[in-house]
Protein backbone atom coordinates (compact mmCIF):
# COMPACT_ATOMS: atom_id res chain seq x y z
CA UNK A 1 0.00 0.00 0.00
CA UNK A 2 2.91 2.36 0.72
CA UNK A 3 3.94 1.57 -2.67
CA UNK A 4 0.94 2.94 -4.26
CA UNK A 5 0.77 5.91 -1.88
CA UNK A 6 4.35 6.71 -3.11
CA UNK A 7 3.44 6.91 -6.53
CA UNK A 8 0.86 9.31 -6.26
CA UNK A 9 2.43 11.69 -4.17
CA UNK A 10 4.99 11.95 -6.56
CA UNK A 11 2.31 12.13 -9.51
CA UNK A 12 0.69 15.12 -7.78
CA UNK A 13 3.61 16.59 -7.18
CA UNK A 14 4.83 16.33 -11.14
CA UNK A 15 1.43 17.27 -12.09
CA UNK A 16 1.64 20.45 -9.75
CA UNK A 17 4.54 21.36 -11.56
CA UNK A 18 2.46 20.89 -14.70
CA UNK A 19 -0.17 23.11 -14.19
CA UNK A 20 2.41 25.80 -13.38
CA UNK A 21 3.03 26.17 -16.56
CA UNK A 22 0.45 24.73 -18.54
CA UNK A 23 1.76 26.30 -21.73
CA UNK A 24 3.98 23.26 -22.44
CA UNK A 25 0.85 21.40 -22.95
CA UNK A 26 -0.16 23.79 -25.80
CA UNK A 27 3.62 23.84 -27.24
CA UNK A 28 3.45 19.78 -27.55
CA UNK A 29 0.73 20.37 -29.32
CA UNK A 30 1.86 22.73 -31.86
CA UNK A 31 3.48 20.43 -34.16
CA UNK A 32 0.12 17.62 -34.13
CA UNK A 33 -2.21 20.65 -35.02
CA UNK A 34 -0.01 21.81 -37.87
CA UNK A 35 -0.02 18.31 -39.40
CA UNK A 36 -3.88 18.07 -38.48
CA UNK A 37 -4.96 21.05 -40.42
CA UNK A 38 -1.80 21.49 -43.10
CA UNK A 39 -0.82 18.36 -44.05
CA UNK A 40 -4.00 15.95 -43.47
CA UNK A 41 -5.98 17.46 -46.69
CA UNK A 42 -2.92 17.01 -48.91
CA UNK A 43 -3.34 12.80 -48.16
CA UNK A 44 -6.73 12.97 -50.12
CA UNK A 45 -4.90 12.39 -53.66
CA UNK A 46 -2.47 9.57 -52.11
CA UNK A 47 -4.96 7.88 -50.67
CA UNK A 48 -7.69 7.37 -53.17
CA UNK A 49 -5.03 6.28 -55.63
CA UNK A 50 -7.32 7.71 -58.62
CA UNK A 51 -10.62 6.82 -57.23
CA UNK A 52 -12.71 8.48 -54.90
CA UNK A 53 -12.54 8.58 -50.70
CA UNK A 54 -14.48 10.38 -47.85
CA UNK A 55 -12.66 13.06 -46.27
CA UNK A 56 -13.75 11.05 -42.73
CA UNK A 57 -11.70 8.11 -44.23
CA UNK A 58 -8.27 10.24 -44.56
CA UNK A 59 -8.82 11.24 -41.08
CA UNK A 60 -9.02 7.76 -39.92
CA UNK A 61 -6.26 6.87 -41.59
CA UNK A 62 -4.20 10.06 -40.49
CA UNK A 63 -5.37 10.85 -37.05
CA UNK A 64 -4.17 7.21 -35.45
CA UNK A 65 -0.86 7.76 -37.16
CA UNK A 66 -0.51 11.59 -35.51
CA UNK A 67 -1.69 10.27 -32.11
CA UNK A 68 0.94 7.37 -32.00
CA UNK A 69 3.76 10.23 -33.18
CA UNK A 70 2.28 12.60 -30.12
CA UNK A 71 2.71 9.71 -27.48
CA UNK A 72 6.18 8.94 -29.04
CA UNK A 73 7.85 12.57 -28.87
CA UNK A 74 6.00 13.44 -25.88
CA UNK A 75 7.87 10.40 -24.24
CA UNK A 76 11.05 10.11 -25.40
CA UNK A 77 11.69 13.98 -24.37
CA UNK A 78 10.93 14.12 -20.90
CA UNK A 79 14.59 12.78 -19.94
CA UNK A 80 15.46 16.45 -20.19
CA UNK A 81 13.38 17.58 -17.07
CA UNK A 82 15.08 14.84 -15.12
CA UNK A 83 18.84 15.88 -16.12
CA UNK A 84 17.52 19.34 -15.06
CA UNK A 85 16.32 18.12 -11.65
CA UNK A 86 19.69 16.05 -11.39
CA UNK A 87 21.51 19.13 -11.35
CA UNK A 88 19.66 21.25 -8.98
CA UNK A 89 20.14 18.53 -6.64
CA UNK A 90 16.14 17.13 -6.63
CA UNK A 91 17.11 13.65 -6.95
CA UNK A 92 19.69 13.72 -4.48
CA UNK A 93 17.67 15.31 -2.04
CA UNK A 94 15.60 11.75 -2.56
CA UNK A 95 17.92 9.89 -0.97
CA UNK A 96 16.94 10.74 2.65
CA UNK A 97 13.25 10.40 1.73
CA UNK A 98 11.29 6.96 2.61
CA UNK A 99 9.78 7.06 -0.81
CA UNK A 100 10.06 4.29 -3.16
CA UNK A 101 12.64 4.57 -5.97
CA UNK A 102 10.70 2.75 -8.57
CA UNK A 103 7.74 5.40 -7.59
CA UNK A 104 10.06 7.50 -8.52
CA UNK A 105 9.86 6.74 -12.00
CA UNK A 106 6.40 5.84 -11.90
CA UNK A 107 4.57 9.14 -10.73
CA UNK A 108 6.25 10.94 -13.45
CA UNK A 109 5.84 8.43 -16.39
CA UNK A 110 2.22 8.48 -14.96
CA UNK A 111 2.13 11.93 -15.23
CA UNK A 112 3.14 11.95 -18.25
CA UNK A 113 0.73 9.65 -20.00
CA UNK A 114 -1.93 11.65 -18.65
CA UNK A 115 -0.59 14.70 -20.15
CA UNK A 116 -0.50 12.58 -23.34
CA UNK A 117 -3.98 11.55 -23.10
CA UNK A 118 -5.39 14.73 -22.67
CA UNK A 119 -3.35 16.39 -26.18
CA UNK A 120 -4.73 12.96 -27.48
CA UNK A 121 -8.44 13.94 -26.42
CA UNK A 122 -8.01 17.34 -27.58
CA UNK A 123 -6.65 16.51 -31.20
CA UNK A 124 -9.52 13.46 -31.49
CA UNK A 125 -12.13 16.58 -31.44
CA UNK A 126 -10.38 18.49 -33.18
CA UNK A 127 -10.29 16.24 -36.14
CA UNK A 128 -14.36 15.45 -35.87
CA UNK A 129 -15.80 18.54 -37.55
CA UNK A 130 -13.28 17.49 -40.46
CA UNK A 131 -15.48 14.31 -40.80
CA UNK A 132 -14.01 11.96 -37.79
CA UNK A 133 -15.76 9.59 -36.47
CA UNK A 134 -15.18 6.58 -33.67
CA UNK A 135 -16.86 4.64 -31.67
CA UNK A 136 -16.13 5.09 -27.63
CA UNK A 137 -15.05 1.76 -26.96
CA UNK A 138 -12.92 1.66 -29.59
CA UNK A 139 -11.22 5.50 -28.72
CA UNK A 140 -10.90 4.07 -25.37
CA UNK A 141 -8.73 1.00 -26.43
CA UNK A 142 -6.80 3.22 -28.61
CA UNK A 143 -6.05 5.81 -25.77
CA UNK A 144 -5.46 2.62 -23.86
CA UNK A 145 -2.61 1.55 -26.80
CA UNK A 146 -1.39 5.28 -26.37
CA UNK A 147 -0.63 4.98 -22.27
CA UNK A 148 1.58 2.22 -23.03
CA UNK A 149 3.46 3.73 -25.62
CA UNK A 150 3.91 6.86 -23.62
CA UNK A 151 4.64 4.97 -20.40
CA UNK A 152 7.66 2.85 -22.40
CA UNK A 153 9.17 6.11 -23.92
CA UNK A 154 9.11 8.43 -20.93
CA UNK A 155 10.51 5.19 -18.75
CA UNK A 156 13.40 5.15 -21.68
CA UNK A 157 13.70 8.82 -21.59
CA UNK A 158 14.49 8.85 -18.00
CA UNK A 159 16.94 6.04 -17.94
CA UNK A 160 18.85 7.14 -20.36
CA UNK A 161 18.54 10.67 -19.12
CA UNK A 162 20.06 8.82 -15.48
CA UNK A 163 22.99 7.39 -17.57
CA UNK A 164 24.05 9.73 -19.11
CA UNK A 165 23.60 12.81 -17.12
CA UNK A 166 23.81 15.46 -19.91
CA UNK A 167 21.33 17.37 -22.53
CA UNK A 168 24.35 17.45 -24.88
CA UNK A 169 24.29 13.98 -24.93
CA UNK A 170 20.98 13.02 -24.98
CA UNK A 171 19.31 15.22 -27.34
CA UNK A 172 21.37 13.51 -30.43
CA UNK A 173 20.67 9.69 -29.05
CA UNK A 174 17.06 10.66 -28.99
CA UNK A 175 17.31 12.55 -32.48
CA UNK A 176 18.76 9.27 -33.87
CA UNK A 177 16.49 6.66 -32.11
CA UNK A 178 13.11 8.78 -32.67
CA UNK A 179 13.86 9.53 -37.07
CA UNK A 180 13.91 5.97 -38.00
CA UNK A 181 11.36 4.50 -35.88
CA UNK A 182 8.74 7.68 -36.72
CA UNK A 183 9.94 7.53 -40.50
CA UNK A 184 9.31 3.48 -40.22
CA UNK A 185 6.08 3.06 -38.19
CA UNK A 186 3.98 4.61 -41.34
CA UNK A 187 2.44 7.29 -39.50
CA UNK A 188 2.28 9.72 -42.39
CA UNK A 189 1.57 7.51 -45.07
CA UNK A 190 -0.11 3.59 -44.16
CA UNK A 191 3.07 1.34 -45.03
CA UNK A 192 0.95 -0.41 -47.53
CA UNK A 193 2.31 1.96 -50.28
CA UNK A 194 6.07 1.79 -49.43
CA UNK A 195 8.07 -0.89 -51.10
CA UNK A 196 8.15 -4.69 -50.13
CA UNK A 197 11.71 -4.56 -48.62
CA UNK A 198 10.84 -1.52 -46.73
CA UNK A 199 7.74 -2.93 -45.42
CA UNK A 200 9.50 -6.01 -44.33
CA UNK A 201 12.19 -3.67 -42.49
CA UNK A 202 9.16 -1.62 -40.62
CA UNK A 203 7.63 -5.27 -39.38
CA UNK A 204 10.75 -4.90 -36.71
CA UNK A 205 9.24 -1.42 -35.81
CA UNK A 206 7.04 -2.09 -32.91
CA UNK A 207 5.80 1.45 -33.60
CA UNK A 208 4.91 0.28 -36.98
CA UNK A 209 2.33 -3.04 -35.14
CA UNK A 210 0.60 -0.37 -32.70
CA UNK A 211 -0.18 2.63 -35.65
CA UNK A 212 -1.89 -0.49 -37.41
CA UNK A 213 -3.70 -1.82 -34.44
CA UNK A 214 -4.57 1.93 -33.58
CA UNK A 215 -5.56 2.57 -37.26
CA UNK A 216 -7.94 -0.48 -36.52
CA UNK A 217 -9.62 1.07 -33.93
CA UNK A 218 -10.68 4.08 -35.82
CA UNK A 219 -11.73 2.12 -38.47
CA UNK A 220 -13.92 0.45 -36.26
CA UNK A 221 -12.86 -2.67 -36.43
CA UNK A 222 -11.73 -4.24 -33.00
CA UNK A 223 -11.62 -7.63 -33.86
CA UNK A 224 -8.69 -6.63 -36.29
CA UNK A 225 -5.61 -9.12 -34.91
CA UNK A 226 -3.49 -5.52 -35.51
CA UNK A 227 -4.81 -4.55 -32.14
CA UNK A 228 -4.03 -6.92 -30.12
CA UNK A 229 -0.77 -7.84 -31.53
CA UNK A 230 -0.35 -4.01 -30.95
CA UNK A 231 -1.18 -4.19 -27.31
CA UNK A 232 0.69 -6.99 -26.63
CA UNK A 233 3.57 -5.57 -28.17
CA UNK A 234 3.40 -2.53 -26.86
CA UNK A 235 2.44 -3.89 -23.20
CA UNK A 236 5.58 -6.53 -22.92
CA UNK A 237 8.19 -3.17 -24.02
CA UNK A 238 6.23 -0.65 -21.37
CA UNK A 239 7.24 -3.41 -18.72
CA UNK A 240 10.47 -3.92 -20.01
CA UNK A 241 11.09 -0.18 -20.50
CA UNK A 242 9.79 0.39 -16.88
CA UNK A 243 11.98 -2.16 -14.79
CA UNK A 244 15.11 -1.30 -16.47
CA UNK A 245 14.47 2.49 -15.39
CA UNK A 246 13.05 1.81 -12.40
CA UNK A 247 17.03 -0.06 -11.68
CA UNK A 248 18.44 2.82 -13.15
CA UNK A 249 16.58 4.89 -10.17
CA UNK A 250 17.25 2.23 -7.68
CA UNK A 251 21.31 2.87 -8.83
CA UNK A 252 21.29 6.56 -8.88
CA UNK A 253 19.71 7.27 -5.95
CA UNK A 254 20.98 4.94 -2.96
Amino acid sequence: MKFFRDIWLVFQNQLRMLLRQPVWIFINLFQPLMFLLLFAPLLKPALSGGGTISDAEVYRTFVPGLLVMLAIFGGLFQGFGLISELRAGVIERSRVTPVSRTALLLGRSLQDVVSLLVQAVIITLLAMPFGLRVEIGDLLLAYLMLALIALMTSALSYGVALLLKSEDALAPVMNTLSQPLLLLSGILLPLTFAPVWLQRVADWNPFSWAVDGTRALFAGDPGAPEVWQGLVITLVLAVAATVWAARMFARSIR
